[in-house]
């Protein structure tokens, strides 16, 4: 009998490439081929971002793109959750499985592909012990997700409606994935979850024994001691403004794990942080800030804003811009405000588009500013770069311990010498613009 072939379509975060990894590796497991070319593919999984309206829509449309050229579609993820909505806007679709609901989704698309056929073997199904061997990222790196869910409520967030509340993964499991993705090749791995900062703490720092006999707490600095121990890049993400992010930096400080934070400082104005129900004040996150840099100096720091909140005065948005200026944060994303279905934010006041856009647009442009600055600074140093490739015109692209796949910036090097992704190599940088680095390889 042949081989069914799927197709994976993963839209949206990390979070959902994870999931779309598992639910390939368990298809696989069970007879199915992955295929890359949708026309191929017996059934598509389309693995689903409902976030933001905008999102859903792209969704939407992805699903009905397919289906209106006559391919077998499988819904997942966070839109999922909506099955309702799903199968009403989402006609002809062969099921629908809610996130991380991996063996819903297996046994819907194990079910319609063995349709007919009494002679078929049972479903294997997912287990928590699992440890994926499919992957959608390049060979030399690869997300580690520690916990599912989150048990913040932020007024703009539906997440743990989404994905409920937060659930670690224990941790042997989780250094049992990272060895085996270590020993497959990947140099670097980026440690994601909805709320990385807080794992383990359903598990009340508990310990947890190792394959070695070891007995390791289950909280987020013990683990990565853990994960540091491998001698790749361990890169964390999605870091929630915890006092335990003072402990990490040391680990940074101490080379453990990358000298790289992306903590989601979201605004900076109290009356907006209040209304969003998140911590911190400006005075005290520039205090930890300058705390953070002073026990890393090498430390690069990202993190993301929301422009245009419900409320968001001029007063409050020029604290923003007062504070962006003095923190000058290395990597920045910012996102004008869009209602999240069912956020409790949706039913706040809303300010105009064209406002929201309008302050976009100069946030960017200060950062823009910062970013050029902060680059700037790196010219004359020699830094290891992680080799990705080779861009159009032939130059070789990598990343410094600074920059994050897809999200931060390039290091374009000069080199004489063949080089394969994940090769990590020294690099004098010469040159920077807004957001990239250029640089001359350093020859041994």
């Amino acid at each position: 009998m042949r081989k069914h072939n799927i197709g994976f379509i993963s839209l949206g975060c990390a979070k959902n490439l994870v999931d779309s990894e598992i639910e390939m590796d368990c298809l696989i497991r069970n007879g199915c081929a992955i295929t890359g070319d949708p026309d191929r593919a017996d059934l598509l999984i389309v693995n689903t971002c409902g976030f933001l309206n905008s999102a859903i829509e792209e969704s939407v449309s992805t699903v009905n793109e397919f289906i209106s050229k006559g391919k077998k579609v499988l819904v997942t993820g966070c839109l999922g959750k909506r099955a309702d909505y799903v199968r009403q806007h989402c006609p002809g679709i062969v099921g629908v499985a809610g996130p991380q609901d991996y063996n819903a989704v297996l046994q819907q698309a194990v079910g319609f592909l063995r349709s007919g056929d009494e002679n078929c073997a049972a479903v294997k199904l997912y287990t928590e012990n699992l440890v994926p061997e499919a992957s959608l990222t390049p060979p030399h790196y690869s997300y580690l997700k520690v916990s599912e869910g989150c048990s913040n409520h932020c007024s703009y967030c539906v997440i743990p409606e989404l994905r409920g509340p937060m659930v670690s993964r224990k941790a042997d499991n989780i250094l049992r994935e990272a060895e085996r993705k270590a020993e497959k090749g990947a140099k670097e791995l980026l440690i994601i979850a909805q709320d990385t900062a807080a794992y383990g703490k359903d598990f009340g720092n508990s310990e947890c024994v190792l394959d070695d006999g070891r007995a390791v707490r289950q909280d987020i600095v013990s683990l990565c001691r853990e994960l540091g121990k491998l001698d790749i890049w361990i890169r964390l993400h999605y870091l929630y403004p915890y006092p335990v992010l003072d402990s990490l930096v040391g680990l940074m400080s101490e080379g453990v794990i990358l000298p790289y934070l992306d903590v989601p400082l979201q605004h900076a104005s109290p009356n907006i942080l209040r209304s969003m129900k998140r911590p911190g004040t400006v005075e005290k996150t520039l205090d930890r800030i300058a705390k953070w840099r002073e026990t890393c100096p090498d430390l690069t720091i990202r993190s993301t804003f929301i422009v245009g909140y419900p409320g968001e005065t001029d007063q409050d948005f020029e604290i923003l811009l007062d504070f962006i200026r003095e923190a000058r944060l290395d990597r920045v994303g910012c996102f004008a405000y869009s209602d999240t279905p069912g956020a409790l934010a949706n039913s706040m006041p809303q300010l105009p588009d064209e406002l929201k856009q309008e302050r976009l647009d100069r946030f960017m442009t200060v950062q823009q500013e910062i970013s050029k600055s902060r680059l700037e600074e790196k010219r004359g140093r020699v830094m290891p770069v992680i080799v990705d490739g080779t861009d159009s015109m032939g130059r070789l692209c990598g990343r410094t311990k600074g920059d994050s796949p897809d999200i931060d910036g390039i290091a374009y090097v000069l080199t004489d010498k063949k080089h394969e992704a994940g090769d990590i190599i020294s690099v004098r940088i010469t040159d920077s613009d807004e957001y990239d680095l250029f640089g001359d390889e350093i020859l041994e």
